[in-house]
């Protein structure tokens, strides 16, 4: 017998060898998504939160049928069961003592679960109507709080909680945030705010810094890319509340997939503050969403801001606390953006164009004719650039499924790679897999030098195979982008939430990401535009001064901007 416990210890050290050791993410997140019930046939999450309780994340969302668990951020474990709500928006879960509770939108009751990972909870109580997006809040005295509201006419509301008479209210709510679209242009609807209708002001969070209480809200719909959250601050938890000058703290309403709003702040375990959001697509569907996670901090000032800059590209995950949340990106740039591909077949070479996999818009995809083996789409990277990460975006293109089907079905292929396009290596293999994972996201464990990649396809589980964003990060063989010299700044003389940049392009440059704030050392709001010289930005707050920098990046990394006041 001993004669085979040496090769199979050295078999079992080669394989985990062979395992990626995951330190980094790309945002969207890579969750299994659930498909909704109803036509058409798409998936959704939104409107999420996650709590740290016995030292696990927990993650709900909407319409999910389901929440997950994980104990470091990386993998998550789905866990259902037929007594919480699944049908209803926006769940909120508080920790209060040794147990979970959980309310929805639309709902009354409340949950408990001693025990979340097995799946068991109970009905222990129920307040006296039923709200829209709630928020339950602990506060460091024990008093329970419900933050509430979704509407574009009428304001976002508080009231305490009864701990001792099965959470009833405790006095009458108090009103909070009232839209305020003609002084606030991030709260004007449209994916580039430039809507005349009045906003919705929802899906508000809590979040206690410092004895400081931080009342976030999102703005101003959940289709729009230039969804983003708010937020104002008090000394009490039932106000008065003072807008923050900063604002919005959560706002990415550009890139390969936008939308930052209607969130759940919370801390990991090492200290830092994150922001997990909903992200638009809502292209089957007014409602079809993915999550984003992004790192938050508050300033010495005590000034709350979510870091969106580069936020669909390699992030690392936490390790330690960290001063700074631009320190977890992790400076893999994308190699991928508008390089020529190929394609074993196209559906359709009007809206599935195979240029719509690598144009970084999650919108446009492009589609095989079927989802056979053997259908495959390859980008030529025009170089041997060092690839570090690959992420894939699978498209839901004519499928059939509803709801979450009681045996798991998984997206089958090989990513392989080749420095002539045709011979080619796997670089990874997911052929056998059964995992519903639609964002797969690839981190090599020793970064590869290649020209061209390829994902071939295996086996698509529904519908066809189709994919919007091919993704390839790492780092070119060249040198930065130059620096951008200078900018022009026009603010709109009429209308103060408005500005125009225009700049000379740089070469080498594959785009620019434009920072913005109320000071030098604030500028915390981010604007990436890929391929252009000019940019609109229509989020500003009328009456406050701004500072305004533009950093080049290019497949050789960033280089940083000089600052200029308007």
């Amino acid at each position: 017998m001993k004669k085979y416990i040496l090769p199979l210890i050295l078999g079992c050290l080669l394989v985990a060898l062979k395992l990626p050791a995951q330190t980094t993410f790309c945002n969207p997140m890579n969750l299994s998504y659930r498909f909704r019930p109803d036509t058409p046939s798409r998936r959704e999450a939104a409107d999420p939160m996650i709590v740290l309780f016995q030292n696990k994340y927990f993650l709900f969302a909407s319409k999910s049928g389901c929440y997950w668990v994980s104990d470091d951020l990386k993998d998550w474990k789905l866990i259902t069961n037929n007594v919480l709500p699944w049908e209803d928006y926006a769940p909120t879960v508080v920790a209060i003592d040794d147990a979970l509770y959980f309310l929805a939108s639309g709902g009354k009751k409340i949950y408990k679960s001693i025990d979340p990972i097995k799946g068991t909870w109970e009905h222990v109580g129920e307040i006296d109507s039923s709200v829209i997006d709630p928020c339950l809040f602990l506060d460091d005295d024990k008093k329970l709080y419900l933050y509430y509201g979704c509407s574009n006419k009428t304001p976002t509301k508080v009231v305490e909680l009864d701990r001792n008479n099965r959470f009833h209210f405790k006095g009458s709510s108090v009103p909070l945030i009232y839209n305020d679209k003609e002084n606030h242009g991030f709260e004007r609807g449209g994916d580039n705010n430039t809507g005349a209708a009045n906003p919705w002001i929802e899906g508000t969070w809590m979040t206690k810094y410092n004895g400081k209480y931080y009342l976030q809200y999102a703005t101003p719909g959940t289709q729009c890319k230039s969804y983003c959250d708010g937020v104002y601050v008090s000394d009490k938890p039932l106000g008065p509340y003072i807008f923050q000058s900063s604002n919005p703290f959560s706002y990415k309403p550009q890139g390969f997939i936008a939308g930052a709003g209607h969130s759940g702040t919370f801390q990991d375990k090492f200290g830092n503050y994150w922001h997990i959001a909903t992200m638009t697509i809502s292209k089957k569907h007014v409602f079809e969403r993915r999550l984003g996670l992004f790192p938050t901090a508050f300033d010495a000032d005590g000034t709350m801001r979510t870091f969106t800059g580069f936020g669909d590209y390699p992030f690392l995950f936490p390790t330690k606390i960290e001063s700074n949340p631009e320190s977890f990106f992790k400076g893999w740039m994308l190699l991928s953006y508008n390089k020529p591909v190929t394609v074993s077949s196209t559906l359709d070479t009007v809206k599935t164009k195979p240029e719509y996999a690598v144009n970084e818009e999650i919108r446009d995809w492009w589609s095989a004719k079927t989802g056979d083996k053997g259908e495959w789409i390859a980008v030529d990277l025009q170089g041997k650039p060092t690839i570090n990460a690959i992420q894939i975006n699978f498209t839901d293109v004519d499928t059939k499924t509803l709801g979450r089907p009681a045996e798991q079905k998984g997206y089958q292929y090989y990513i392989e790679s080749s420095d002539d396009n045709k011979t080619w290596k796997t670089v990874i293999d997911k052929s056998t897999s059964n995992e519903d994972l639609p964002h797969p996201y690839f981190e090599l464990t020793k970064p590869i030098k290649a020209q061209f990649i390829r994902v071939m396809n295996v086996n698509t589980p529904d519908g066809k195979f189709a994919i919007s964003g091919l993704r390839v990060f790492g780092i070119g063989a060249g040198k930065k982008p130059a620096a951008l010299t200078d900018f022009t700044i026009k603010r709109d003389e009429k209308d103060g939430c408005v500005v125009k940049l225009s700049w000379e392009k740089v070469a080498a440059a594959t785009g620019y990401n434009i920072r913005y704030g109320i000071a030098k050392d604030k500028l915390y709001q981010n604007y990436m535009v890929y391929d252009k010289t000019e940019a609109t930005i229509r989020s500003l707050v009328k009456g406050t001064h701004y500072w305004f920098t533009i950093d080049v990046f290019g497949e050789n990394g960033v280089t940083k901007g000089k600052y200029k006041a308007e």
